[in-house]
């Protein structure tokens, strides 16, 4: 029964966020052809209004919305990119909002650009360990090397965790203080859609909070497989 619960706790840990997220994105979706430019030639607007010319804008793989720094671009998803929702127009502000961040070289973004980079190499490092470890307890009859090593690669999951607590600041600095004042100040939304575009602004920030959600309970669960 215990088992049972944990289960049902778990996956309401990593299942409802991501539902609530895709649910409120998937709500304003329709009709697509809500404003007379899409999402894409929003962001293109926005960044050329701003004096970033030199940031791109490009399509991307459903559900990667995402600013590259590193690439100075802006990549959103076929249905933010070419269509014309309220979604559409709400996630192209949002993302715009990073590349704002990254020209005002926001103290948060740069530091979680560099976490990043260094996190996955951390993280790849970690599944090397993880399958080196019993190598190394067993075979080379090393148990301490092997518990050094345990303890590295749990280290190594722990930092997504990590980068994932650093990013919501970003994300609602994107959403509420770059991408909302745009929108509104602008005048780019129907007066009715304003209430809503907050909603889809928190939901495309809370996206890293389901993220992190996953990340903790992976981490739990390595933590059970390697405990002695």
């Amino acid at each position: 029964m215990h088992l049972i619960l944990l289960l049902a706790l778990i996956a309401s840990v990593i299942f409802l966020p991501q539902w609530w997220v895709r649910r409120v994105l998937a709500k304003y979706r329709h009709p697509d052809d809500r404003y007379q430019g899409t999402g894409g030639e929003l962001a293109r607007h926005l960044l050329d209004r701003l004096g970033l010319e030199s940031v791109g804008v490009e399509r991307t793989d459903p559900g990667a919305d995402h600013y590259d720094p590193e690439a100075r671009m802006v990549r959103l998803s076929p249905e933010h990119h070419d269509g014309a929702s309220l979604t559409a127009v709400t996630v192209a502000a949002h993302e715009v909002g990073h590349a704002i961040q990254h020209a005002d070289g926001y103290k948060p973004l740069v530091w979680r650009t560099k976490l990043v980079q260094a996190v996955q190499k951390f993280q790849r490092l970690g599944v090397i360990l993880i399958a080196l470890a019993p190598l190394a307890m067993v075979l080379l009859r090393l148990p301490r090397a092997g518990l050094v090593m345990l303890m590295l690669a749990i280290a190594a999951l722990a930092s997504g965790i990590v980068v994932h607590i650093m990013t919501l600041p970003t994300e609602l600095d994107a959403s509420f203080r770059r991408a909302l004042p745009l929108l509104e100040k602008g005048e780019y939304l129907r007066k009715e859609d304003r209430p809503h575009a907050r909603r889809i602004l928190r939901a495309a920030a809370f996206t890293y909070v389901a993220a992190s959600l996953m990340s903790l309970v992976n981490f739990w669960w390595w933590l059970r497989v390697l405990r002695p």
